[in-house]
């Protein structure tokens, strides 16, 4: 049970920002707004989505890269987190579960995912 204004408020919150439709498998660019001192920039950071939860306001989901020297780097970013510029899918991608955390173990080739066809 949660109180009606703590709703209301969540429920403004959901409405002002545009979320694309996009679930675990699919590769994403996240442009995130990152404070350095007193100025403001837009990074970027592409991965594929390996997990979703939670729901309404407290929905996270967590992106995973191959970074510099073949390390993996996972973030967690909360979907309407005011840090989240925009985010946009660059391709489906075709898996059968919702969590993708077996990709942790896997390298190159092995770590591919098969595009959806449309």
């Amino acid at each position: 049970m949660k109180n009606k204004y703590i709703e209301q408020f969540e429920a403004k919150q959901i409405n002002d920002k545009n979320i694309p439709d996009f679930r675990a498998g699919d590769t994403l660019k996240l442009a995130i707004r990152i404070k350095e001192g007193d100025k403001t920039r837009i990074q970027n950071f592409e991965g594929i989505c390996i997990a979703r939860r939670g729901n309404g306001v407290s929905e996270t989901f967590i992106v995973r890269k191959m970074g510099a020297n073949n390390i993996g780097v996972e973030r967690i970013f909360p979907i309407y987190s005011e840090s989240l510029e925009s985010i946009t899918v660059l391709r489906r991608g075709r898996v059968r579960r919702a969590r993708l955390f077996y990709l942790r173990d896997r390298r190159g080739k092995a770590a591919r995912i098969k595009e959806l066809k449309k």
